[in-house]
């Protein structure tokens, strides 16, 4: 069945990262597949909130990508500065999770590829 590896998603994350300028803080962590494939999972680290969000497919072979945001135990207070810096934050995590789908749409990897 057809994924992502990790290596694969870090190549696009790269990709991404020279196309826009931004996202630099964005990585890929292991994650195991169902079958024990590395499939990699996104995360975006935001610098003033204390919710952590990452991405993957919907579903292993899926071109259709969500977002999760964790909340944290700990409130966040921001100011109308670091409120902003979080939005462009959030904005360039909605561009990658569209980057990602695109990106998915007709890809071809298999488990040892």
């Amino acid at each position: 069945m057809p994924f992502r590896s990790r290596e694969t998603l870090e190549r696009w994350v790269d990709e991404f990262h020279e196309a826009r300028g931004a996202g630099e803080r964005i990585k890929v962590i292991v994650q195991d597949g169902t079958d024990g494939d590395d499939t990699g999972l996104v995360i975006v680290p935001l610098e003033n909130a204390t919710v952590t969000i990452f991405m993957q497919p919907v579903e292993v072979g899926s071109a259709t990508w969500s977002v999760t945001i964790e909340p944290h135990p700990d409130s966040t207070t921001l100011s109308s500065f670091q409120l902003h810096g979080m939005a462009v934050e959030l904005s360039v995590a909605a561009e990658l999770c569209a980057y990602l789908e695109a990106r998915s749409v007709g890809h071809e990897e298999t488990s040892g590829d």
